[in-house]
């Protein structure tokens, strides 16, 4: 079901490169909504989040860098929890009152 607000969008279809840089480069502590597909199971997932949460976090970073594995960091509104989105596997984004389908 689409709700109103969703169905005002104006959609746009991008490429796989686009996505990531809309990604990156959006302004911490703005909530957006990203498809993606799961690389442990597969199946594709869609999350509320934003970037920029410091909620939850002890300060002692990451022991990796997400980058070097194609992984963008953000925080899942509804679970509360940070997670990560495989860029590579990006299927849908709603941000900036924008919704972008990214073609494969």
């Amino acid at each position: 079901m689409i709700n109103f607000l969703e169905s005002k969008m104006e959609t746009e279809t991008i490429t796989n490169v686009q996505a990531r840089h809309i990604l990156e480069n959006h302004k911490s502590g703005k909530f957006f909504t990203v498809t993606f597909i799961k690389r442990s199971t597969g199946n594709e997932r869609t999350m509320n989040c934003r970037r920029g949460v410091r909620k939850g976090t002890r300060g002692g970073g990451l022991r990796f860098d997400p980058t070097d594995h194609s992984l963008i960091g953000v925080f899942d509104i509804p679970k509360g929890l940070h997670r990560f989105v495989a860029l590579e596997d990006i299927r849908r984004i709603s941000i900036n009152k924008k919704r972008y389908v990214v073609k494969n």
